[in-house]
């Protein structure tokens, strides 16, 4: 009677033992693509909407250049026009005697009804130096648009490893508490044979009740992780979200080249860093664009042709009569004076330029901070994981100490779940500490700029 009591007050029913996750949605899935990191990259590089908007951006920054040279050449234009008089022109002459008083006006229309016209102008420049400079800032505007679609690629990289590496930490967490899920069903149901045998008391029963329970949010909770960051995962890279997929891997894996990186710690190079690539051809661009203005007080010097043809008549149209003309002329454009307007555009480009040298002199300060935390995040990590896979080694052998003691009733439940819980500390720290590494290590791969290159 006390013990029905008790199982009422702790919320633990007698059918219990049948609320175990024997069948997880995991484990149901079938079929499943294996997806390596190295095929998440180059789909993610293939598909990923990021990527082709970068291009599309080079394409365009390429047409704009294309754009410009054209100006070099002579620009040829040509119009027609026709005309239709409505009312002609009037010439009055003075007709009559010789007396003032008899004196007529004679009217005499002028012009003729359809006058048409056919004209074709070239022109070229000769000299302009402001043209020149414009054409120079153009292949830079490319050169920077190239520079942002690298720098979309690096961040779309290291986007993908931490996705991919997110779901192998997940499948770790949720190896690690079915574990405990199982040994927490076989000490249950261990303890239920002492204890129907009174070997084990009430106490005990309850509470290996209560350590079955408690294990199976846990891992729901940790499965439901793994779903969600593969479909994170999928996200990035652009893939379709109903696709199977599992990646393939372990975290132990990647903890053989773990490392401190003093050398990188040393002197680090920012010189591949693609903000730094871009704020300096930005700075190249405003440097070229002061010259520009300054090009502004330099005459200019251009050549045109003309031809044109042009016809009037009468109707009928058919007899019209064409008449060639053609000139070709030189024009010399001095500026004198423009309300200081090409002074303020010149001040205004070299503060520009100036700021952007101030901005590109903070963004390495604070990269380099970036940097030496990455690197004093990878330091922890590998320092703490020879920590951990020490305690690892340990809290396993007190583990299988503990059970094997409890059961031949050496040893009390407490002492069990005690165990358990630091081989579960152990563990979880252990895979912690290889993610907060290779996480620390695609961020500062990204920020230094290395594609595909490993850090020496």
């Amino acid at each position: 009677m006390a013990g029905a009591l008790l199982f009422v007050l702790l919320g633990v029913t007698p059918a219990f033992a049948q609320e175990v996750p024997d069948s997880l949605a995991l484990e149901k899935m079938t079929s499943l693509t294996p997806l390596t990191l190295e095929d998440a990259l180059k789909v993610a590089l293939s598909e990923s909407e990021i990527v082709k908007i970068a291009d599309k951006e080079i394409e365009r920054t390429g047409y704009a250049k294309k754009g410009t040279y054209a100006a070099l050449f002579p620009q040829i234009d040509m119009t027609g026009s026709y005309q239709r008089t409505l009312i002609k022109n009037d010439i009055r002459a003075m007709m009559g005697s010789d007396s003032p008083m008899a004196s007529m006006m004679s009217d005499t229309k002028i012009g003729s009804l359809n006058t048409f016209a056919v004209n074709a102008t070239a022109v070229m420049p000769l000299i302009n130096t402001a043209l020149w400079k414009s054409i120079k800032i153009s292949a830079q505007g490319v050169e920077l648009a190239v520079e942002k679609a690298r720098g979309s690629r690096l961040d779309l990289v290291a986007q993908v490893k931490n996705a991919y590496y997110a779901v192998l930490l997940a499948k770790e967490v949720f190896g690690v508490y079915r574990e405990v899920y199982d040994n927490a069903k076989a000490n249950y149901q261990q303890t239920e044979k002492k204890y129907n045998a009174q070997k084990a008391s009430e106490l005990d029963m309850v509470t290996s009740r209560t350590n079955l329970a408690n294990a199976i949010p846990n891992v729901y909770d940790a499965e439901s992780n793994v779903i969600l960051a593969l479909w994170q995962l999928k996200a990035v890279i652009g893939m379709d979200l109903e696709e199977q997929v599992d990646v393939v891997g372990k975290m132990e894996d990647y903890s053989d080249n773990m490392s401190t990186y003093q050398e990188a710690r040393d002197s680090i190079d920012l010189s591949r860093n693609s903000s730094i690539r871009q704020l300096s051809l930005q700075a190249e661009q405003l440097l070229e664009t002061v010259k520009l203005r300054q090009r502004a007080y330099i005459p200019t010097l251009s050549a045109s042709i003309n031809f044109s043809y042009s016809s009037v008549a009468n109707d009928p149209i058919r007899k019209l009569g064409w008449f060639p003309y053609s000139n070709a002329g030189l024009t010399l454009s001095i500026p004198i004076f423009s309300g200081m307007k090409r002074l303020n555009d010149v001040r205004q480009a070299r503060n520009q330029y100036e700021q952007m040298q101030l901005q590109t002199r903070n963004t390495e300060k604070q990269l380099r901070i970036g940097v030496r935390g990455y690197l004093s995040t990878m330091d922890t990590a590998v320092k703490s994981y020879h920590a951990s896979r020490n305690a690892l080694e340990s809290a396993q052998k007190a583990y299988d100490i503990a059970s094997k003691s409890y059961e031949v009733g050496r040893a009390t439940l407490v002492e069990l779940d005690n165990a358990q819980l630091r081989l579960t500390q152990s563990r979880l720290s252990l895979s912690q500490n290889v993610y907060n590494y290779i996480t620390a290590k695609a961020e500062l791969e990204s920020m230094l700029g290395l594609e595909n290159v490993e850090l020496n």
